[in-house]
């Protein structure tokens, strides 16, 4: 399986294909989408080495690590936020990489600060508002203005449940203390149009619907829409603003899509070099054409719908912070009545 990204990794990679010639990396993959086939496959051609993947959800990947102990074939674990792989790295079921190539790639706040994980793609998590019932000025600028009552009845957002929601509330932990986001957590629970359902890009729809006018998402589900071939998916996307939030202060949270090498990886060497390879420019800007996710390494093209989004700050809270936040978060939200 090759495509366009070869080009620009064969003369990072191809050098090496005849040492790894018959190489095997065993990967636990927590993301279900179809457009990382061409990712691994190109690594595949432009290495020799064999990927083996089991997808499954990221609980159970971790569950299943820790129950395989060091009889696991799993080299490399993938997971969707850094809460998961955060857990994982607490489990002790994974090990640090010293790599230049990674540390010179992504930055510090996301990876984690003893190099056990390393973020390889990211997720802004926005504020979204219907067009024609909020004006562009008078949105929500901050999370921190989603507990204000005069959006009493007007919110969406997924449940307390989903990590996504649980890394936002451990950033605003970090940032406000455990008083403040428990207040915080209140006003946004009394401020829900319904109790949450669903995922982001069924927020997404029902503020294009009129459900309600504000709702809290990541952005390549938003930016998902925008490129659908469907028209319907992008009407929705089109009765739809978008503010990054906390631009005058910390700049707006971000999640991860995090990489690591398993405790008791077979194959080492092959993960390492795996890990190396999602860092690699042409591979960043696959995940930015290929899933609507931005890269983590600085200066990489993004594709024209995420550039029509416009720059933004980004906080600088090292994820591993609001990852060890998430069970401290998920108090927080449930004493709120946030379900």
């Amino acid at each position: 399986m090759t495509t366009g990204l070869s080009a620009g990794l064969g003369l990072m990679l191809m050098p090496r294909r005849s040492q790894a010639q018959g190489a095997t990396l065993n990967l636990y993959s927590a993301r279900h989408y179809s457009t990382d086939e061409a990712l691994y496959g190109n690594f595949a051609d432009l290495t020799g080495i064999k990927i083996n993947r089991i997808d499954a959800e990221p609980d159970p990947l971790v569950e299943r690590l820790k129950a395989e102990g060091d009889r696991s074939p799993c080299d490399v674990l993938i997971t969707t936020d850094a809460g998961r792989i955060e857990r994982a790295r607490q489990l002790g079921l994974l090990q640090p990489v010293s790599s230049a190539v990674l540390a010179k790639a992504v930055p510090a706040h996301l990876r984690d600060p003893d190099n056990n994980w390393f973020g390889v793609s990211k997720r802004a998590r926005v504020i979204l508002f219907n067009k024609t019932k909020v004006a562009a000025s008078a949105a929500p600028q901050n999370y921190e203005d989603l507990a204000d009552a005069k959006w009493k009845g007007k919110i969406l957002i997924r449940s307390s449940g989903h990590i996504y929601n649980q890394s936002l509330v451990g950033s605003l932990l970090a940032a406000l203390g455990p008083e403040k986001t428990e207040a915080w957590a209140k006003g946004v629970a009394g401020n829900l149009a319904r109790p949450p359902r669903g995922g982001d890009t069924d927020q997404i729809k029902g503020v294009a619907a009129g459900e309600a006018e504000i709702c809290v998402v990541n952005t390549y589900y938003y930016v998902t829409l925008m490129r659908s071939k469907k028209a319907e998916d992008r009407e929705v996307a089109a009765k739809v603003g978008l503010v990054f939030p906390n631009q005058s202060n910390r700049g707006t949270h971000v999640n991860i899509s995090g990489g690591a090498v398993a405790k008791h990886a077979p194959n080492r060497e092959a993960a390492v070099k795996f890990l190396e390879y999602l860092v690699s420019p042409p591979a960043q800007k696959y995940f930015a054409e290929g899933n609507s996710e931005y890269p983590v390494v600085a200066g990489v093209e993004l594709s024209a719908e995420l550039k029509s989004l416009g720059t933004f700050k980004e906080d600088q809270l090292n994820a591993r912070v609001y990852a060890q936040n998430n069970a401290e978060a998920l108090k927080i939200m449930d004493r709120a009545g946030w379900k």
